[in-house]
């Protein structure tokens, strides 16, 4: 389903390990919005639903929305640190274009009308 590198993977759980709430999970997922048409949503929850695709990876509980699940098969999630503080990175498969900034993408099948892109930088 989802690849997460052991650098992303070791990034998340020290993130997790600072929480104050037990039983914590990541949970994945997108949601129609982004200047490409759909935006990725990734945050911990302690609740799962009865559509949501459940994993481990390296050791980490990730948890999918039914609804997400096609438009995320494959996708390899990487943490780059670097010396302005680092970030994930998203790379997705489904993805026929995306946002220059990589938080939004547009799979083959989007057939809205994308938001105004915020990251455009005049000259």
């Amino acid at each position: 389903m989802v690849k997460i590198s052991e650098t992303a993977s070791d990034k998340i759980k020290e993130m997790l390990a600072s929480e104050e709430t037990p039983n914590l999970f990541l949970r994945l997922g997108v949601k129609s919005g982004g200047c490409s048409g759909y935006s990725y949503g990734m945050g911990f929850d302690d609740k799962e639903n009865s559509d949501d695709k459940v994993f481990e990876m390296h050791g980490l509980k990730v948890v999918v929305d039914g609804e997400s699940a096609k438009y995320l098969y494959g996708v390899e999630i990487d943490f780059k640190d670097s010396g302005m503080g680092g970030g994930f990175t998203i790379d997705n498969p489904n993805a026929v274009a995306s946002c220059g900034c990589g938080s939004s993408f547009k799979p083959a099948d989007y057939e809205g009308t994308p938001e105004p892109c915020d990251d455009k930088v005049e000259v």
